[in-house]
């Protein structure tokens, strides 16, 4: 008996997302580290209290070498289609704003589900903020092929 496929066959994920004018979302690499780097860092007690009980991340002692290890093994993952880490970038690429994931769920007896959650750092301008809030839920309903989504990452805004 096989593994089931979490997505279908044919599903080609979006190479290339555009946010707002100036910014847009692509997949993760590892060659990304020196700017992911300094965004994690520097919006690290926000990822903490977002994402540290559940995954243990970032670290605080986060090396360059384990961030890239990290990066590398994410865009394997996409590459597989196991999961999804999206990289929200400058149009430049010289800056790193923040990540959307998508990470499989059982599926239900709809079909596929998924976990999504995103965040951008603390310093962006409110309107890419907003841009990201209202945008992934709509990008997630009409270009991927899931039945159920849940968000249980997602903090409370001020």
């Amino acid at each position: 008996m096989g593994e089931e496929r979490w997505l279908p066959e044919d599903f080609e994920h979006p190479s290339s997302v555009p946010l707002v004018d100036g910014v847009h979302l692509r997949p993760i690499r590892a060659s990304d580290v020196d700017i992911d780097m300094v965004t994690v860092m520097a919006n690290r007690d926000m990822l903490w209290r977002m994402y540290g009980e559940a995954w243990g991340w970032p670290p605080a002692s986060m090396t360059h070498e384990e961030d890239e290890e990290d990066l590398a093994h994410h865009a394997a993952d996409m590459e597989a289609h196991a999961s999804f880490n999206y990289a929200v970038l400058t149009d430049d690429e010289t800056r790193l704003l923040g990540c959307v994931y998508i990470d499989p769920l059982p599926a239900g007896p709809d079909g596929a589900a998924a976990e999504v959650s995103w965040w951008i750092a603390e310093d962006a301008p409110d309107a890419w903020r907003e841009a990201l809030d209202a945008f992934v839920p709509r990008w997630i309903s009409q270009a991927w092929p899931f039945a159920h989504v849940s968000t249980p990452f997602q903090l409370p805004r001020p």
